[in-house]
């Protein structure tokens, strides 16, 4: 089958990889312009643009796909299917119409929970016990088209958001070859979605990262895997602030929350509702990230000193 593919960053790349696995055609890649990276900008391609240029897959980066460019592009491809997985950018509807199989979708949660950006990370702050992977046919709103398959799995109680990331990408995979398959084989069902269990969740940013250790323990603990491994969970100790990298819930505590419980050899706080929380890998700002009892070795936090 001739397809356009349509991802930008790494978590679409094994996509792109298992269509050229099984032999499909891909006639062009659609991917985000380069970005400037790092301290020097260095123009950088995404992930899925160095895939394809390995793969000589002709690649195409428009600025909008609303001028009429991309279109003629897609003419001159005809592909018959596109997938779009993480593009990172909203098909207009002439687009979406255009391949004899339409535009399909892989998207990291188990529609119709979680539509938007960031499903990931929120399936983990918010404490979900499973997530999964939806594959489904684009239509003109934003994730709200019809299901074609979904494939569950179950979230750690440790683990962040980078390594439910990791998983999910690959299953997103498996997924995307199965509704391929079925396509071809004329052998789906579409499922609509249901709007009355509908949610939708923005993308994150650096303004999230502040700890309210007035929170329960086990929200912080959620919060802290969902940030990781970006923007990270954030605290003070006085006018140092610290990246929170790993936590783990521990006991119970009288104190008032965000004072510290034990500060030894392990650096434990209060949180809300009488709980609390193990601090296990922070970060100095400035400095590298360690664990809470190296940093103990060298800095003395005295117990009842309140965090920020």
């Amino acid at each position: 089958m001739r397809i356009v593919f349509m991802g930008t960053p790494d978590f679409a790349v094994p996509c792109l990889e298992k269509l050229i696995d099984t032999g499909e055609d891909v006639v062009g890649v659609f991917t985000q312009t380069d970005k400037p990276v790092g301290r020097k900008q260095i123009l950088t391609p995404s992930e899925v643009k160095v895939c394809a240029v390995e793969n000589s897959i002709p690649v195409f980066q428009p600025k909008t796909l609303r001028n009429g460019e991309a279109l003629e592009i897609l003419k001159d491809l005809k592909p018959e299917l596109i997938v779009v997985t993480a593009y990172g950018k909203i098909l207009p509807e002439e687009i979406i119409n255009f391949p004899k199989y339409g535009c399909i979708n892989i998207h990291a949660s188990l529609l119709p929970k979680y539509r938007g950006a960031a499903p990931i990370q929120w399936s983990v702050i918010n404490g979900d016990k499973i997530t999964g992977v939806t594959s489904m046919y684009m239509d003109v709103g934003l994730d709200t088209g019809d299901i074609i398959l979904q494939s569950q799995t179950k979230i750690g109680e440790n683990e962040t958001a980078g390594e439910l990331f990791d998983r999910l990408k690959l299953i997103g995979a498996d997924v995307l070859e199965k509704t391929v398959e079925l396509i071809k084989n004329d052998g789906l069902k579409r499922i609509k979605q249901d709007e009355t269990k509908a949610s939708y969740v923005t993308q994150l940013d650096k303004s999230f990262s502040p700890v309210d250790f007035n929170k329960t323990a086990t929200e912080i603990h959620n919060k802290v895997r969902g940030l990781n491994p970006w923007p990270v969970a954030s605290f003070k100790i006085g006018d140092t602030r610290f990246k929170l990298w790993e936590t783990r819930i521990t006991g119970k505590t009288d104190k008032k929350a965000g004072a510290v419980v034990e500060s030894s050899d392990k650096l434990v706080i209060a949180c809300g509702d009488n709980t609390s929380i193990e601090l296990v890998v922070i970060q100095p700002e400035g400095k590298n990230k360690m664990s809470a009892s190296d940093y103990l070795r060298g800095h003395k936090i005295p117990v009842d000193t309140v965090l920020e």
